[in-house]
Protein backbone atom coordinates (compact mmCIF):
# COMPACT_ATOMS: atom_id res chain seq x y z
CA UNK A 1 0.00 0.00 0.00
CA UNK A 2 1.27 3.46 -0.60
CA UNK A 3 -0.18 6.62 0.99
CA UNK A 4 0.20 10.24 0.67
CA UNK A 5 -0.41 12.67 3.57
CA UNK A 6 -0.67 16.32 2.63
CA UNK A 7 0.58 18.19 5.65
CA UNK A 8 3.10 17.38 8.61
CA UNK A 9 0.80 19.73 11.17
CA UNK A 10 -0.48 17.13 14.53
CA UNK A 11 -3.42 15.62 12.23
CA UNK A 12 -1.23 15.02 9.42
CA UNK A 13 1.89 13.87 11.29
CA UNK A 14 0.39 11.84 13.78
CA UNK A 15 -1.36 9.93 10.60
CA UNK A 16 2.09 9.36 9.05
CA UNK A 17 3.43 8.12 12.48
CA UNK A 18 0.86 5.71 12.62
CA UNK A 19 0.56 4.35 8.90
CA UNK A 20 4.05 4.13 8.94
CA UNK A 21 4.32 1.25 11.71
CA UNK A 22 2.18 -0.63 9.15
CA UNK A 23 3.30 0.69 5.47
CA UNK A 24 6.45 1.27 4.04
CA UNK A 25 5.46 3.36 1.42
CA UNK A 26 4.40 6.73 3.50
CA UNK A 27 4.74 10.02 2.02
CA UNK A 28 4.18 13.40 3.87
CA UNK A 29 4.16 16.48 1.92
CA UNK A 30 4.66 19.82 4.00
CA UNK A 31 4.49 22.83 2.04
CA UNK A 32 6.71 24.70 5.10
CA UNK A 33 10.49 24.26 5.89
CA UNK A 34 9.81 22.23 9.08
CA UNK A 35 7.01 20.08 10.48
CA UNK A 36 4.37 20.56 13.15
CA UNK A 37 2.21 23.19 11.26
CA UNK A 38 0.91 25.83 14.03
CA UNK A 39 2.73 23.39 16.47
CA UNK A 40 6.07 24.12 15.53
CA UNK A 41 8.85 25.07 17.26
CA UNK A 42 11.24 27.38 16.18
CA UNK A 43 14.86 28.85 17.39
CA UNK A 44 15.01 32.44 17.99
CA UNK A 45 17.98 34.29 20.07
CA UNK A 46 19.44 30.85 21.37
CA UNK A 47 15.92 30.05 23.12
CA UNK A 48 13.46 27.37 21.60
CA UNK A 49 9.83 29.08 21.34
CA UNK A 50 6.71 27.86 19.91
CA UNK A 51 4.37 29.24 17.47
CA UNK A 52 2.00 31.19 20.44
CA UNK A 53 1.30 29.28 22.97
CA UNK A 54 0.69 25.24 22.84
CA UNK A 55 -0.47 23.56 25.68
CA UNK A 56 -1.28 19.67 25.53
CA UNK A 57 -3.59 18.28 27.65
CA UNK A 58 -6.37 15.42 26.35
CA UNK A 59 -8.52 12.99 28.62
CA UNK A 60 -8.88 10.41 25.88
CA UNK A 61 -6.48 7.59 26.31
CA UNK A 62 -5.62 6.75 23.16
CA UNK A 63 -4.03 10.14 22.64
CA UNK A 64 -1.97 10.35 25.67
CA UNK A 65 -0.52 6.99 25.19
CA UNK A 66 0.64 8.14 21.56
CA UNK A 67 1.93 11.27 22.99
CA UNK A 68 3.89 9.32 25.93
CA UNK A 69 5.04 6.84 23.22
CA UNK A 70 6.85 9.62 21.41
CA UNK A 71 7.67 11.77 24.14
CA UNK A 72 9.16 9.40 26.42
CA UNK A 73 10.10 10.97 29.47
CA UNK A 74 11.28 14.17 28.04
CA UNK A 75 8.99 16.39 29.01
CA UNK A 76 7.91 18.41 32.21
CA UNK A 77 4.63 19.08 33.92
CA UNK A 78 3.90 22.99 34.26
CA UNK A 79 1.44 24.65 36.86
CA UNK A 80 -0.43 26.57 34.26
CA UNK A 81 -1.72 30.36 34.98
CA UNK A 82 -3.56 31.89 32.39
CA UNK A 83 -5.28 35.44 33.11
CA UNK A 84 -7.50 38.04 31.13
CA UNK A 85 -5.75 41.34 31.20
CA UNK A 86 -8.42 44.10 31.26
CA UNK A 87 -8.04 47.64 32.15
CA UNK A 88 -4.55 46.93 33.78
CA UNK A 89 -5.79 44.47 35.84
CA UNK A 90 -5.47 41.03 36.53
CA UNK A 91 -8.41 38.67 36.26
CA UNK A 92 -8.29 34.43 36.26
CA UNK A 93 -9.17 32.54 33.51
CA UNK A 94 -11.63 30.52 33.82
CA UNK A 95 -13.48 33.42 35.56
CA UNK A 96 -13.43 32.85 39.70
CA UNK A 97 -16.38 34.93 40.61
CA UNK A 98 -15.23 36.68 43.51
CA UNK A 99 -11.88 37.25 42.20
CA UNK A 100 -13.55 38.86 39.13
CA UNK A 101 -16.38 40.89 41.11
CA UNK A 102 -13.33 41.86 43.61
CA UNK A 103 -11.08 43.58 41.00
CA UNK A 104 -14.03 44.79 38.99
CA UNK A 105 -15.20 47.41 42.12
CA UNK A 106 -18.15 47.47 43.67
CA UNK A 107 -20.44 49.13 41.53
CA UNK A 108 -19.20 47.42 38.01
CA UNK A 109 -19.50 44.19 40.30
CA UNK A 110 -22.95 44.88 41.67
CA UNK A 111 -23.91 45.85 37.88
CA UNK A 112 -22.48 42.40 36.73
CA UNK A 113 -24.60 39.89 39.77
CA UNK A 114 -27.60 42.22 38.83
CA UNK A 115 -27.51 41.68 34.96
CA UNK A 116 -26.74 38.07 35.64
CA UNK A 117 -29.80 37.80 37.86
CA UNK A 118 -31.90 39.80 35.34
CA UNK A 119 -30.83 37.02 32.67
CA UNK A 120 -31.80 34.36 34.84
CA UNK A 121 -35.33 35.85 35.13
CA UNK A 122 -35.48 36.83 31.11
CA UNK A 123 -32.97 34.71 29.63
CA UNK A 124 -31.74 35.42 25.99
CA UNK A 125 -33.61 33.17 23.69
CA UNK A 126 -31.44 33.15 20.48
CA UNK A 127 -28.15 30.95 21.35
CA UNK A 128 -27.26 30.42 18.37
CA UNK A 129 -24.65 33.35 17.97
CA UNK A 130 -21.52 33.59 20.14
CA UNK A 131 -23.22 37.09 21.93
CA UNK A 132 -26.13 34.77 22.82
CA UNK A 133 -24.93 31.82 23.81
CA UNK A 134 -22.35 34.11 26.48
CA UNK A 135 -25.35 36.34 27.34
CA UNK A 136 -27.60 33.78 28.59
CA UNK A 137 -24.48 31.75 30.70
CA UNK A 138 -22.88 34.99 32.03
CA UNK A 139 -25.58 38.41 31.59
CA UNK A 140 -24.89 41.29 29.61
CA UNK A 141 -22.26 43.01 31.82
CA UNK A 142 -19.98 40.15 32.23
CA UNK A 143 -20.33 38.83 28.69
CA UNK A 144 -19.21 42.71 27.36
CA UNK A 145 -16.18 42.93 29.81
CA UNK A 146 -14.57 39.30 29.68
CA UNK A 147 -15.83 38.08 26.31
CA UNK A 148 -16.95 40.58 23.48
CA UNK A 149 -13.47 42.44 22.70
CA UNK A 150 -11.42 39.30 23.14
CA UNK A 151 -13.85 37.59 20.54
CA UNK A 152 -14.02 40.53 18.08
CA UNK A 153 -10.27 40.94 18.01
CA UNK A 154 -9.33 37.40 17.20
CA UNK A 155 -12.27 36.62 14.26
CA UNK A 156 -12.71 40.50 13.20
CA UNK A 157 -16.37 40.01 13.45
CA UNK A 158 -18.99 41.49 15.73
CA UNK A 159 -19.83 38.40 18.32
CA UNK A 160 -23.53 38.61 16.85
CA UNK A 161 -22.38 37.16 13.58
CA UNK A 162 -20.12 33.90 15.04
CA UNK A 163 -21.68 31.42 15.70
CA UNK A 164 -22.51 29.70 18.63
CA UNK A 165 -20.08 26.47 18.22
CA UNK A 166 -17.03 28.75 18.68
CA UNK A 167 -18.27 29.10 22.69
CA UNK A 168 -19.66 25.77 22.46
CA UNK A 169 -16.54 24.05 21.80
CA UNK A 170 -14.24 26.28 23.99
CA UNK A 171 -16.51 27.45 26.95
CA UNK A 172 -18.62 24.05 27.32
CA UNK A 173 -20.83 24.37 30.03
CA UNK A 174 -19.07 26.76 32.52
CA UNK A 175 -21.09 29.84 33.34
CA UNK A 176 -21.42 32.06 36.59
CA UNK A 177 -23.52 30.46 38.22
CA UNK A 178 -21.00 27.71 38.24
CA UNK A 179 -18.39 29.84 39.34
CA UNK A 180 -20.13 30.73 42.36
CA UNK A 181 -20.77 27.33 42.86
CA UNK A 182 -17.11 26.83 42.58
CA UNK A 183 -15.81 29.61 44.77
CA UNK A 184 -18.62 28.66 47.53
CA UNK A 185 -18.09 24.78 47.41
CA UNK A 186 -15.03 24.19 45.62
CA UNK A 187 -14.93 22.81 42.07
CA UNK A 188 -15.74 19.18 41.17
CA UNK A 189 -16.75 19.92 37.93
CA UNK A 190 -13.87 22.06 36.49
CA UNK A 191 -14.16 23.42 32.74
CA UNK A 192 -13.67 20.78 30.33
CA UNK A 193 -10.77 22.75 28.26
CA UNK A 194 -8.95 23.61 30.91
CA UNK A 195 -6.57 22.41 33.39
CA UNK A 196 -4.42 23.21 36.49
CA UNK A 197 -1.26 21.37 35.05
CA UNK A 198 -0.11 20.47 31.14
CA UNK A 199 2.83 18.17 29.79
CA UNK A 200 5.11 20.26 27.80
CA UNK A 201 8.21 18.59 26.05
CA UNK A 202 11.98 19.64 27.12
CA UNK A 203 12.33 20.94 23.17
CA UNK A 204 9.19 22.49 22.99
CA UNK A 205 5.72 21.31 21.61
CA UNK A 206 7.46 20.84 17.76
CA UNK A 207 9.31 18.08 19.55
CA UNK A 208 6.50 15.38 18.99
CA UNK A 209 5.91 16.03 15.68
CA UNK A 210 9.65 16.17 14.32
CA UNK A 211 10.09 12.50 16.44
CA UNK A 212 7.02 11.06 13.89
CA UNK A 213 9.01 12.85 11.41
CA UNK A 214 11.89 10.58 12.24
CA UNK A 215 10.26 7.52 12.79
CA UNK A 216 8.46 8.04 9.04
CA UNK A 217 12.22 8.37 7.93
CA UNK A 218 13.15 5.29 9.75
CA UNK A 219 10.73 3.38 8.50
CA UNK A 220 11.23 3.91 4.92
CA UNK A 221 8.86 6.63 4.39
CA UNK A 222 9.43 10.29 3.20
CA UNK A 223 8.88 13.63 4.81
CA UNK A 224 9.19 16.16 1.92
CA UNK A 225 9.70 19.50 3.12
CA UNK A 226 9.19 23.01 1.00
CA UNK A 227 6.65 20.83 -1.27
CA UNK A 228 3.34 22.22 -1.59
CA UNK A 229 0.43 20.10 -3.26
CA UNK A 230 -1.27 21.96 -6.45
CA UNK A 231 -3.93 19.25 -6.02
CA UNK A 232 -5.52 16.36 -5.26
CA UNK A 233 -6.81 14.42 -8.58
CA UNK A 234 -10.14 11.78 -8.08
CA UNK A 235 -11.66 10.15 -10.95
CA UNK A 236 -14.86 7.77 -10.37
CA UNK A 237 -15.71 9.26 -7.07
CA UNK A 238 -11.95 8.06 -5.99
CA UNK A 239 -8.72 9.55 -4.84
CA UNK A 240 -5.78 8.43 -6.61
CA UNK A 241 -2.98 11.00 -7.43
CA UNK A 242 -1.40 14.08 -5.87
CA UNK A 243 -0.29 16.80 -8.29
CA UNK A 244 2.69 18.79 -7.24
CA UNK A 245 3.07 22.64 -7.79
CA UNK A 246 5.82 21.90 -10.68
CA UNK A 247 3.10 20.04 -12.86
CA UNK A 248 4.65 16.46 -11.02
CA UNK A 249 2.23 13.33 -10.50
CA UNK A 250 2.16 10.88 -7.69
CA UNK A 251 -0.26 7.83 -7.58
CA UNK A 252 -1.09 6.73 -4.44
CA UNK A 253 -3.69 4.34 -2.79
CA UNK A 254 -4.67 6.16 -0.62
CA UNK A 255 -4.84 10.21 0.33
CA UNK A 256 -4.70 11.97 4.04
CA UNK A 257 -5.45 15.97 3.10
CA UNK A 258 -4.97 18.73 5.81
CA UNK A 259 -4.46 21.09 3.05
CA UNK A 260 -6.96 23.92 4.30
CA UNK A 261 -10.20 22.92 3.53
CA UNK A 262 -11.16 25.68 0.73
CA UNK A 263 -8.19 25.22 -1.04
CA UNK A 264 -8.45 21.27 -1.20
CA UNK A 265 -11.91 21.17 -2.72
CA UNK A 266 -11.52 23.82 -5.00
CA UNK A 267 -8.70 22.53 -6.71
CA UNK A 268 -10.17 18.86 -6.97
CA UNK A 269 -11.29 18.19 -10.77
CA UNK A 270 -14.50 18.58 -11.92
CA UNK A 271 -15.75 19.91 -8.30
CA UNK A 272 -19.36 21.32 -9.34
CA UNK A 273 -20.47 24.67 -8.87
CA UNK A 274 -22.51 24.94 -5.69
CA UNK A 275 -19.70 22.99 -3.90
CA UNK A 276 -16.82 25.47 -5.14
CA UNK A 277 -19.33 27.98 -3.91
CA UNK A 278 -19.90 26.92 -0.72
CA UNK A 279 -16.29 26.24 0.01
CA UNK A 280 -15.22 29.45 -0.89
CA UNK A 281 -17.43 31.19 1.40
CA UNK A 282 -15.42 29.42 4.08
CA UNK A 283 -12.92 31.98 5.49
CA UNK A 284 -10.17 31.45 7.63
CA UNK A 285 -8.44 34.36 9.46
CA UNK A 286 -4.60 34.91 9.85
CA UNK A 287 -2.42 35.53 12.25
CA UNK A 288 0.73 37.88 12.88
CA UNK A 289 3.21 36.99 16.14
CA UNK A 290 5.85 39.35 16.93
CA UNK A 291 8.05 38.05 19.12
CA UNK A 292 10.32 40.41 21.17
CA UNK A 293 13.81 39.78 22.92
CA UNK A 294 13.27 41.50 26.51
CA UNK A 295 16.58 42.03 28.75
CA UNK A 296 14.91 40.84 31.87
CA UNK A 297 13.54 37.70 33.55
CA UNK A 298 11.11 37.64 35.54
CA UNK A 299 8.45 39.72 34.39
CA UNK A 300 5.19 38.27 35.08
CA UNK A 301 4.18 34.59 36.05
CA UNK A 302 1.56 33.57 33.59
CA UNK A 303 2.04 31.59 30.78
CA UNK A 304 0.58 33.53 28.35
CA UNK A 305 -2.61 36.35 29.12
CA UNK A 306 -5.46 36.97 26.98
CA UNK A 307 -5.36 40.80 26.01
CA UNK A 308 -9.27 42.12 26.83
CA UNK A 309 -8.12 46.01 27.11
CA UNK A 310 -9.90 47.86 23.99
CA UNK A 311 -7.03 50.52 23.69
CA UNK A 312 -4.38 47.55 22.72
CA UNK A 313 -4.46 45.79 19.41
CA UNK A 314 -2.98 42.44 20.26
CA UNK A 315 -5.21 39.67 21.75
CA UNK A 316 -3.18 37.27 23.27
CA UNK A 317 0.80 37.79 24.88
CA UNK A 318 2.74 34.68 25.74
CA UNK A 319 5.55 34.55 28.43
CA UNK A 320 8.69 31.58 27.16
CA UNK A 321 10.13 32.46 30.32
CA UNK A 322 7.15 30.73 32.23
CA UNK A 323 7.19 26.95 30.34
CA UNK A 324 10.65 24.97 31.04
CA UNK A 325 13.79 25.85 31.66
CA UNK A 326 14.87 23.55 28.71
CA UNK A 327 14.04 25.39 25.98
CA UNK A 328 15.56 29.29 27.35
CA UNK A 329 18.68 27.22 28.64
CA UNK A 330 21.16 30.07 29.79
CA UNK A 331 19.68 32.78 28.05
CA UNK A 332 18.74 35.35 30.93
CA UNK A 333 16.56 37.27 28.68
CA UNK A 334 12.43 36.51 28.23
CA UNK A 335 10.96 36.07 24.73
CA UNK A 336 7.14 37.17 24.88
CA UNK A 337 5.03 36.59 21.85
CA UNK A 338 2.33 39.07 20.98
CA UNK A 339 -0.51 37.61 18.50
CA UNK A 340 -2.46 39.73 16.32
CA UNK A 341 -5.29 38.62 13.90
CA UNK A 342 -6.57 39.93 10.20
CA UNK A 343 -7.60 38.82 6.87
CA UNK A 344 -5.85 38.35 3.67
CA UNK A 345 -7.55 42.06 2.65
CA UNK A 346 -6.90 43.67 5.53
CA UNK A 347 -4.53 46.38 5.47
CA UNK A 348 -2.65 45.48 9.10
CA UNK A 349 -1.31 42.13 6.79
CA UNK A 350 0.16 44.59 4.42
CA UNK A 351 2.21 46.00 7.32
CA UNK A 352 6.17 45.60 6.95
CA UNK A 353 7.85 43.49 10.29
CA UNK A 354 9.96 46.72 11.16
CA UNK A 355 6.59 48.80 11.53
CA UNK A 356 5.10 45.20 13.18
CA UNK A 357 7.77 44.94 15.56
CA UNK A 358 7.52 48.71 16.69
CA UNK A 359 3.85 48.67 17.77
CA UNK A 360 4.94 45.34 19.49
CA UNK A 361 7.20 47.19 21.31
CA UNK A 362 4.60 50.38 22.33
CA UNK A 363 2.13 48.07 23.40
CA UNK A 364 4.03 45.63 25.50
CA UNK A 365 5.49 48.55 27.11
CA UNK A 366 1.95 50.05 27.67
CA UNK A 367 0.81 47.44 29.35
CA UNK A 368 2.98 48.09 32.50
CA UNK A 369 4.11 44.35 32.45
CA UNK A 370 8.08 44.94 31.81
CA UNK A 371 8.76 47.90 33.36
CA UNK A 372 11.88 49.90 31.85
CA UNK A 373 13.12 46.20 31.03
CA UNK A 374 14.97 46.57 27.54
CA UNK A 375 13.96 45.13 23.98
CA UNK A 376 17.19 44.07 22.75
CA UNK A 377 15.58 42.60 19.39
CA UNK A 378 12.09 41.46 17.83
CA UNK A 379 10.91 38.94 15.01
CA UNK A 380 7.76 38.57 13.09
CA UNK A 381 6.13 35.32 12.24
CA UNK A 382 3.21 35.07 10.00
CA UNK A 383 0.43 32.08 9.71
CA UNK A 384 -1.89 32.75 6.37
CA UNK A 385 -5.39 30.91 6.77
CA UNK A 386 -4.99 29.37 10.40
CA UNK A 387 -8.33 30.10 12.37
CA UNK A 388 -11.65 28.41 10.41
CA UNK A 389 -14.05 31.80 11.30
CA UNK A 390 -17.74 30.13 12.36
CA UNK A 391 -19.64 32.68 11.36
CA UNK A 392 -23.51 32.91 11.46
CA UNK A 393 -24.71 30.16 8.31
CA UNK A 394 -21.03 28.76 8.05
CA UNK A 395 -22.41 24.84 8.98
CA UNK A 396 -24.76 25.10 5.92
CA UNK A 397 -21.88 26.06 4.01
CA UNK A 398 -20.01 23.37 5.31
CA UNK A 399 -22.20 20.90 5.17
CA UNK A 400 -22.66 20.11 1.27
CA UNK A 401 -18.65 20.10 1.28
CA UNK A 402 -18.43 17.60 4.22
CA UNK A 403 -21.22 15.18 1.90
CA UNK A 404 -19.09 16.18 -1.44
CA UNK A 405 -15.79 15.08 -0.08
CA UNK A 406 -17.47 12.30 2.19
CA UNK A 407 -18.51 10.63 -1.02
CA UNK A 408 -14.74 10.58 -2.71
CA UNK A 409 -13.52 7.43 -1.69
CA UNK A 410 -10.02 7.13 -0.48
CA UNK A 411 -9.86 10.37 0.43
CA UNK A 412 -9.59 11.17 4.27
CA UNK A 413 -10.00 14.60 5.64
CA UNK A 414 -7.96 15.97 8.59
CA UNK A 415 -7.06 18.62 10.93
CA UNK A 416 -7.64 22.35 11.43
CA UNK A 417 -7.06 23.64 8.33
CA UNK A 418 -8.77 20.30 6.42
CA UNK A 419 -12.10 20.06 8.62
CA UNK A 420 -12.28 23.13 9.23
CA UNK A 421 -12.56 22.04 12.99
CA UNK A 422 -11.23 24.83 15.76
CA UNK A 423 -9.11 21.97 16.55
CA UNK A 424 -6.80 21.53 19.73
CA UNK A 425 -3.82 19.43 19.35
CA UNK A 426 -5.26 16.49 20.94
CA UNK A 427 -8.77 16.65 18.41
CA UNK A 428 -5.90 16.79 15.98
CA UNK A 429 -4.10 13.91 16.87
CA UNK A 430 -7.38 11.93 17.38
CA UNK A 431 -7.81 12.48 13.61
CA UNK A 432 -4.96 11.52 12.36
CA UNK A 433 -4.94 8.03 14.61
CA UNK A 434 -8.59 7.17 13.31
CA UNK A 435 -7.56 8.25 9.58
CA UNK A 436 -4.91 5.74 9.92
CA UNK A 437 -6.62 3.29 11.50
CA UNK A 438 -9.42 4.09 8.17
CA UNK A 439 -6.87 3.13 6.01
CA UNK A 440 -5.25 0.18 7.74
CA UNK A 441 -8.10 -1.69 9.61
CA UNK A 442 -11.15 -0.22 7.33
CA UNK A 443 -13.08 1.22 10.02
CA UNK A 444 -15.68 3.56 9.47
CA UNK A 445 -14.44 6.45 12.15
CA UNK A 446 -16.48 9.37 10.96
CA UNK A 447 -13.92 12.14 11.10
CA UNK A 448 -15.95 15.24 10.87
CA UNK A 449 -17.57 14.12 14.09
CA UNK A 450 -14.56 14.86 15.80
CA UNK A 451 -14.66 18.16 18.33
CA UNK A 452 -18.32 18.03 17.79
CA UNK A 453 -19.26 14.77 19.46
CA UNK A 454 -15.72 14.05 20.52
CA UNK A 455 -16.75 13.02 24.32
CA UNK A 456 -17.89 9.80 22.71
CA UNK A 457 -14.76 8.22 21.60
CA UNK A 458 -13.31 9.25 25.47
CA UNK A 459 -11.64 6.87 27.80
CA UNK A 460 -10.78 9.09 30.69
CA UNK A 461 -6.64 9.46 31.75
CA UNK A 462 -4.07 11.98 32.42
CA UNK A 463 -0.83 12.54 31.60
CA UNK A 464 1.27 13.07 34.90
CA UNK A 465 5.32 13.75 35.60
CA UNK A 466 5.25 9.39 36.12
CA UNK A 467 3.14 8.84 33.49
CA UNK A 468 -0.35 8.01 32.75
CA UNK A 469 -3.05 8.08 35.10
CA UNK A 470 -6.30 6.31 34.39
CA UNK A 471 -9.32 7.92 35.69
CA UNK A 472 -11.76 4.71 35.76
Amino acid sequence: MKVAVIGAGPAGMTAGYELAKKIKEVDVYEAAPAVGGMAKTIELWNQKIDIGPHRFFSNDTRINELWLEVAGKDYEMVDRLTRIYYNKRFFHYPIKAFDALKNLGIFKAIGCVLSYGLEKLSPTKDTSTFEGWVTNRFGKKLYSIFFKTYTEKLWGIPCNVLDADFAAQRIKKFSLGEAMKAALFGNSGKHKTLVDQFAYPHGGTGMVYERMADFVRKQGGRVLLNTPIKRVLAKNNRAYAIELEDGTIMEYDHIVSSMPLSLMVTRLPEVPENIKKAAHSLKFRNTIIVYLNVQANNLFPDNWLYVHSADLKMGRLTNFRNWVPQIYGKEESTVCALEYWCYDEDEFWKWDDQKLIELGKEELKKTGLIGNAKISDGHVYRIPRCYPVYSTGYKEQLKPVEDYLSAIEHLHVIGRYGAFKYNNQDHSILMGILAAENILKGTKHNLWEINTDYESYQESSVITKTGLQKSN
